[in-house]
């Protein structure tokens, strides 16, 4: 995702344009403003929220409760990739354990 040198992408998020110095490649940054552009138009059109700046936080609460779940549940399923090796490693002969044993890296 990151290329190691920042460059400018020009973004628009609620008709305003934005220009972002970042390492991430353009396509990526484009496709972040656009979800977050998205999410604030969606709670501007629920008709509770009237103000921009308002819809922003609750955009970036939702995003950010997203990411949580999404690191949770990639937890769990390391966890359970990682007890599932241990099981497999004990089902293996003695001598071919030490050589099984491959970290999950999280």
């Amino acid at each position: 995702m990151s290329t190691g040198k920042k460059t400018s992408v020009k973004v628009e998020i609620l008709g305003e344009s934005y220009v972002l110095r970042t390492e991430a490649a353009p396509e990526h940054t484009k496709a972040v403003a656009e979800y977050l552009d998205k999410s604030i138009r969606q709670i501007l059109s629920g008709g509770a929220v009237i103000e921009a700046n308002r819809a922003a936080i609750l955009a970036a609460l939702q995003i950010t409760s997203e990411l949580f779940q999404a690191r949770e549940s990639s937890g769990a399923l390391i966890g359970a990739m990682q007890g599932l090796s241990a099981d497999m490693r004990r089902l293996l002969p003695p001598a071919k354990r030490d050589s099984a044993s491959v970290p999950i890296v999280s």
